[in-house]
């Protein structure tokens, strides 16, 4: 075997082809997020109007439906066992940057943490809510479920909250607009 100068620098570059870094590149940081927070239009059947919202919680998915078998798919976070809203509501009431004043079961499973927080938290970047806010009824009663904005964009994709469908606050923004209060939702079990 002849070893010269070609030798090493292919052998180096086939060698060092498997490695990875320690920490990923911003790159990888990027596709990562990409896949999990691009909202996108998607072909999407069913019998359901147009401007209906179908939230898919197995998938983390909102679909607001769209004509000719499209929807737009929204990434989203959804509630932790034994918290989940399922069933048809209707969208009473819209708020831009809402109030978020926790529930009684909120506060007494969570005392000191949230016990501070009875009065309620205002609109801005550190409210759980987010953004924008639209409200479930169902029978013209409010259910205190929300589809809303995240100060903890993280949360996006997993069963982490307490029942509510939250959403990036750049997507809740634009269903928000949207999405005109008497809309339908459907959030599947």
């Amino acid at each position: 075997m002849n070893l010269n100068r070609r030798f090493f620098v292919f052998g180096g570059i086939v060698a060092l082809s498997g490695c990875q870094t320690a920490a990923p590149t911003d790159d990888a940081k990027t596709v990562r997020t990409d896949r999990v927070s691009a909202r996108r239009v998607v072909a999407y059947e069913t019998t359901e109007r147009p401007g209906t919202i179908i939230v898919e919680p197995s998938n983390y998915t909102l679909y607001l439906v769209q004509p000719e078998g499209k929807a737009i798919a929204y990434p989203v976070g959804v509630g932790k066992a034994g918290h989940s809203f399922s069933g048809r509501a209707t969208i009473a009431r819209k708020a831009e940057w809402p109030t978020w004043t926790p529930t009684a079961n909120m506060i007494a499973a969570d005392p000191v943490g949230r016990g501070s927080l009875a009065g309620g938290v205002q609109g801005g970047a550190a409210n759980p809510l987010g953004a924008r806010a639209l409200y479930l009824y169902q029978g013209g009663r409010d259910t205190l479920y929300r589809i809303h904005g995240t100060n903890d964009p993280a949360s996006i994709g997993k069963s982490v909250s307490s029942g509510c469908i939250r959403m990036f606050d750049r997507d809740v923004i634009e269903l928000y607009d949207r999405v005109p209060q008497g809309s339908q939702v459907i959030v599947r079990a």
